[in-house]
């Protein structure tokens, strides 16, 4: 699997504006819909909620990987956000979180699931690619990052 094929610039917002991990969730599934998903947000925050509520997806060091299974969607879809501010997401380390990966899947996808968390995990470890991830300004610059960033370390 290559992050290309479930990501898409318009999945990107680069200036999260959220303070709160409701606002937070909120805004990630809305840069789904922009990129031309038709999602029921509510339900699918819903779903991010009650996983939330399983155990914080803010994993530490600022990032945060929420996800869920959504009966609505066919194949797997990421979404990238990135809030300069930071946002308190209850992540592991007490920090807030700037970067966040949304994955979705749909309810049968186990396997995908699993292999698209490991894939976005993997990318996060890479030396500097968070800071750059940070620094980046542009839609398109942070779209090339990522695609880039996952050639180098595909599943």
């Amino acid at each position: 699997m290559q992050i290309d094929q479930i990501f898409k610039i318009g999945f990107i917002n680069e200036r999260m504006l959220a303070k709160t991990k409701a606002e937070a969730l909120s805004e990630l599934v809305d840069a789904l819909n922009k990129g031309g998903l038709k999602l029921d947000s509510a339900k699918v925050i819903e779903v991010l909620q009650q996983r939330e509520k399983l155990g914080s997806t803010g994993i530490g060091d600022g990032l945060a990987i929420p996800h869920g299974k959504i009966s609505s969607i066919d194949e797997i879809v990421v979404a990238f956000g990135r809030s300069k501010k930071g946002v308190d997401f209850d992540s592991l380390d007490g920090k807030p979180v700037h970067i966040f990966f949304l994955l979705l899947a749909p309810e049968n996808s186990v396997g995908q699931h699993l292999k698209a968390l490991a894939m976005i995990s993997k990318m996060l470890k890479i030396p500097n690619f968070r800071q750059k991830l940070i620094e980046t300004e542009s839609k398109s610059e942070l779209y090339k990052l990522i695609i880039e960033q996952n050639v180098t370390c595909p599943l």
